[in-house]
């Protein structure tokens, strides 16, 4: 028989009410859940709404401060640089042509000395004597030639007369002819003997400076001698032989065959420093195959001692000169892969890149076309500026110094 307990028992019949307030709890920990994500979700936006601000405040910079140059006309010079090498117009070795003993050297070294100056003696009394020798010889022929001269005369009385025969007439001439032959042989020899006592008074053969000594006195020297003894460099003028290449030689000609007299500048290895002014003298007659070259020599007055004999310098030859031409400052250029351009400054505070060619260029300026004369380029910050930048055009010195007086003014007055 089964039990009816459990189900007449009040402790096992479950309670409606119960599963409420776990319902409760349910609903406020999803609404809690809500909350929270809907906080988070709010900072989120807020916190990503930040950089939207910079963004767009960093989108419009402010505008680039540069200065600005100008282009003008004015003249511009077309030149050809080259490297030259200064060469001295004479450099004598002074050799002895004589032998004998060294007895002065009247010369200092590294002294400038003027031609027919002085410069060593030789023992001279062998020369002296020899000379002698040959004056006594060259009176004793002379006398000899008078008294033929005198017999020849009688002879050709005695022979009108009938008096001597023809053969002696003739023998007489002969002999004179004969005398006459051995004094213009005794006055050859007799020159010489001058002129080798001569050599032993050495003096400079032209004006310019000796170098080191080469042999002191009391040596003997020799006619043969491979040394000289002293080498003698002129300076004042000197000249400067350099290299141009062949595609400017029909230009430079040109100009020659007018009668121009081309101006050659020498520089300083850095080319800055201008060393010496001269102009140009002669160009080579044949092309140098190997480099493709021509050599041009420049000569130089060098008063002042600037250019010294196989210094190495830079040359610049003036071809000619182009007036009215267009001018721009080499730093306000720019190259790129196209070619050379430079920043022109609109009327809209703005910069556009404009392409220019470059003719020519002198020292800081070059020739240039592709612009007009009175625009306005950028001068500096090339590595910020770009095409169609903002720009500000920055005070100049003067306008600097102009409101900083008013400043001052202003400042004083206030304070008085």
């Amino acid at each position: 028989m089964k039990s009816t307990e459990p189900a007449n028992n009040p402790q096992f019949i479950s309670s409606p009410i119960e599963p409420r307030p776990r319902r409760r709890r349910l609903w406020a920990i999803g609404g809690g859940c809500i909350l929270l994500v809907a906080v988070f979700f709010f900072m989120h936006l807020r916190r990503s709404a930040i950089p939207s601000a910079h963004v767009k405040k960093a989108a419009t910079p402010p505008p680039l401060l540069i200065s600005a140059v100008t282009a003008r006309n004015g003249d511009i010079g077309i030149y050809v640089n080259a490297l030259g090498l200064v060469t001295p117009l004479q450099t004598v070795a002074v050799k002895s042509r004589v032998d004998g003993q060294l007895m002065a050297v009247n010369y200092i070294e590294g002294q400038m000395v003027h031609q027919s100056d002085s410069l060593v003696e030789i023992d001279p009394r062998p020369f002296q004597a020899q000379l002698t020798q040959v004056q006594g010889q060259f009176a004793r022929d002379k006398a000899l030639l008078e008294n033929a001269h005198l017999d020849l005369d009688r002879y050709q009385a005695a022979y009108t007369r009938n008096a001597i025969p023809k053969q002696t007439l003739d023998t007489q001439a002969a002999t004179v002819h004969q005398y006459e032959g051995i004094v213009q042989l005794d006055q050859g020899q007799l020159d010489n003997a001058q002129v080798q006592l001569a050599y032993c008074h050495i003096t400079a053969p032209l004006t310019g400076r000796v170098g080191l000594r080469l042999v002191d006195s009391g040596n003997i020297v020799h006619a043969n001698d491979t040394n000289p003894l002293v080498i003698i460099t002129q300076l004042e003028p000197i000249s400067v032989i350099f290299s141009v290449a062949e595609d400017f030689l029909p230009q430079i000609e040109q100009q020659m065959r007018q009668g121009k007299r081309l101006p050659v500048t020498t520089l300083d290895r850095a080319q800055q420093k201008t060393i010496a002014q001269g102009t140009l003298e002669t160009l080579d007659n044949q092309i140098d195959t190997t480099t493709g070259t021509v050599k041009f020599k420049a000569i130089f007055t060098n008063d002042d001692g600037a250019l010294f004999p196989n210094q190495f310098v830079n040359a610049r030859l003036l071809v000619d000169t182009h007036h009215d031409a267009r001018l721009l400052p080499n730093t306000a250029i720019q190259r790129n892969a196209q070619g050379a351009y430079v920043y022109l400054l609109k009327p809209d505070q703005t910069v556009a890149m404009q392409p220019v060619i470059v003719k020519t260029t002198d020292g800081n300026v070059s020739e240039i076309e592709g612009l007009q004369i009175g625009a306005s380029i950028a001068g500096d910050n090339f590595n910020r500026l770009t095409d169609g930048a903002k720009v500000a055009i920055r005070p100049t010195t003067s306008r600097t110094n102009q409101v900083a007086s008013g400043n001052q003014s202003r400042t004083q007055t206030k304070h008085l």
